[in-house]
């Protein structure tokens, strides 16, 4: 009898890269990461950028593979996800950007000397990106431990991955992330004086459907005014993405700041 798999070799940008992930236990990047990761654009390379929170590390190597002059760090808590980066990053299909990538085992609640200790330096990354825990802690809960802490949000959460991305970041740096629509007033109160010229974009199923996530990106020490961007909807006819969000789910553009 053949043994249960455990775990994928999945395909993003069309072939252009490879992610090991858990199957049946953990967090699997999809979507959410793709559009993430097309947040990252720059006129200044080459640029570092860390992606808090990595997981597998799928968003961060879409940064690396969209981006040549790209060097990630990918930051991960759990030893097991850390596990699957470093092996996403020995596959033959990441060759190309490999050596820009690397895995940083800390936690992102760490904080000041004991943070910069453990490999995150003041004033050290041109990017902050983030795909922070999602559900509320009254949602349903999953028996998965492993998925639990990847999908359960905790109070403040939202404050301290803000406040960790605001030190590590250099000033005029930008601040990148995906979340439920429900979560704006926590995200908006965390950049605080930290962050400024927010830009939000609500992302819609379908024209006539709410909402359910936004992006959001910030620039640290901006004094600029929010902006509501105009929303983006994800699929034409049935189920086939807008041409513009199947570009930006595939690494063949980025989305740019106004």
């Amino acid at each position: 009898m053949t043994a249960a798999a455990t775990e994928t070799v999945d395909a993003f940008h069309r072939g252009k890269f490879h992610v090991v992930q858990p199957l049946g236990q953990g967090h699997r990047s999809g979507m959410d990461a793709m559009l993430l990761a097309s947040l990252v654009s720059s006129d200044r390379l080459p640029c570092r950028v860390a992606d808090l929170g990595a997981g597998a590390g799928a968003a961060g190597m879409a940064v690396a593979s969209r981006m040549d002059g790209a060097e990630v760090v990918l930051v991960e808590r759990s030893p097991i996800m850390a596990d699957y980066a470093r092996r996403s990053l020995k596959l033959i299909e990441n060759a190309r950007f490999a050596a820009r990538v690397s895995v940083l085992e800390v936690d992102v609640s760490l904080a000041g000397k004991v943070r910069v200790a453990a490999g995150l330096a003041d004033d050290s990354f041109d990017h902050v990106i983030m795909n922070p825990p999602f559900n509320d802690a009254s949602d349903r809960k999953t028996p998965d431990s492993l998925k639990a802490e990847a999908h359960a949000m905790s109070d403040g959460l939202f404050e301290v991955w803000v406040k960790t991305a605001g030190a590590i970041m250099k000033p005029g740096g930008q601040l990148s992330l995906i979340a439920r629509p429900e979560s704006i007033a926590e995200i908006i109160a965390a950049c605080g004086r930290r962050f400024g010229g927010i830009e939000i974009t609500a992302l819609h199923p379908r024209v006539g459907e709410n909402a359910v996530r936004i992006l959001v990106t910030a620039i640290k020490q901006s004094r600029k005014r929010l902006v509501l961007r105009a929303p983006l909807v994800m699929h034409e006819e049935g189920h086939r993405f807008a041409d513009h969000v199947d570009d930006l789910n595939n690494g063949r553009a980025a989305y740019r700041r106004r």
